[in-house]
């Protein structure tokens, strides 16, 4: 089985360290030959995931191509799956989740529950919206990890808004943010992860750490699984989807985003519970049964940042004290060069007690710090 992957950041890294359990021969598509994944795959190719010709000469000869970035082309994907080659998940499904303004849309024609919202075309649309403010601003295309996203309390904050096309999203009084990873194959059977809790550094718009199982009531997780099942199945895609939700003050579950691919949120999978979500990804690729997502031991997740004031040669300080504590896994990235904000690797912590795991990963957070020399 010849199988490749678009993008070669650490999603793709994580990717192929599950690979090593299956026969199967691997090929990344990159523009970088020093990213995470170049030294892990069979077969590494430079070249560029969003340029048409090079999308579709890299995957003609390939049984079976998945993604692990939004950002590639679409048409080249679709002309390869009229050809035969399976694609994970389908192109259109790739297509609705990497525009927001679709992603919303999609969500409305199949009356799945999302926060209110409105499309604007440009920065001046918005001086019609001042009644729906406050909200939050996304750009339809381009934006990731917290960029492209603003905050637009009242009218004065119209400057901050994007001159592209964007929706403007009525703001939610959140209490939890959570997120569901779904693993779809090509019977139409599916699974689905125990819910992670999300928190955020309010800053950079990035996780900050994360728990899981999540704790939440019977009653929302029924929702928002309920919610999950009805997105697949109105999706008619097999693959691997993240779905973002918001729990709000009244305990209705909305959903926020849907990444169609191996996801930041699901990281702890892949020592908390029974099948990783990459290990179930290949298992959709190569067609073998879904995997069993139930957790070992609760988990949380911290991911290591590059720190403020430092951008060069990563250097890890407090690695060793890191390395020391007891259900302690580190995953670094393998990315030689640190900047601010930049993910360089998490850390994954098991243990029975959510407040011992709150504990540890605070801990760890103020431990360890990507620097340089």
């Amino acid at each position: 089985m010849k199988a490749g992957i678009l993008g070669g950041g650490q999603l793709g890294r994580m990717l192929l360290q599950a690979a090593a359990n299956y026969t199967v021969d691997t090929f990344v598509l990159e523009n970088d030959e020093h990213c995470p994944a170049a030294h892990l795959c069979h077969h590494f190719v430079k070249g560029n995931i969003q340029d048409f010709e090079t999308v579709y000469e890299f995957g003609k000869n390939l049984d079976v191509i998945t993604i692990e970035i939004e950002a590639v082309n679409i048409d080249a994907l679709e002309k390869l799956e009229q050809e035969g080659v399976r694609v994970y998940p389908k192109p259109s499904a790739i297509r609705i989740f990497r525009n927001k303004i679709l992603q919303k849309e999609f969500y409305q024609q199949h009356e799945i529950p999302t926060s209110p919202f409105m499309i604007t075309k440009d920065k001046a649309a918005l001086q019609t919206a001042a009644s729906f403010l406050p909200a939050v601003h996304k750009i339809a295309e381009g934006g990731y990890d917290g960029r492209g996203v603003q905050i637009l309390e009242d009218e004065n904050d119209f400057e901050k808004g994007f001159d592209n096309p964007s929706v403007l999203e009525k703001k939610v009084a959140v209490k939890k943010e959570i997120a569901l990873i779904i693993a779809a194959d090509d019977k139409g059977d599916f699974t689905i992860f125990p819910p992670a809790e999300m928190i955020f550094d309010p800053h950079l718009h990035l996780l900050d750490y994360q728990l899981s199982p999540a704790n939440i009531s019977k009653n929302i997780l029924w929702k928002a699984e309920a919610i999950v099942q009805k997105l697949i199945k109105s999706l008619k895609s097999p693959g691997l989807f993240a779905v973002e939700l918001f729990i709000d003050e009244n305990d209705q579950v909305l959903v926020n985003e849907t990444a169609p691919r191996v996801h930041n949120s699901g990281h702890h999978t892949i020592e908390a519970n029974y099948c990783s979500q990459y290990d179930m990804l290949w298992r959709i690729m190569l067609q073998y049964p879904l995997g069993n997502t139930a957790p070992i031991l609760p988990s949380a997740i911290v991911n290591i940042i590059g720190a403020e004031g430092y951008s060069g040669d990563a250097y890890y300080e407090g690695l060793p004290e890191v390395l020391k504590m007891e259900k302690v896994f580190v995953h670094l990235y393998g990315k030689k060069i640190t900047k601010p904000g930049r993910k360089m690797g998490h850390v994954t912590i098991l243990g029975n007690d959510y407040n011992d795991l709150a504990h540890s990963a605070n801990k760890i957070k103020h431990t360890l710090k990507v620097k340089t020399n």
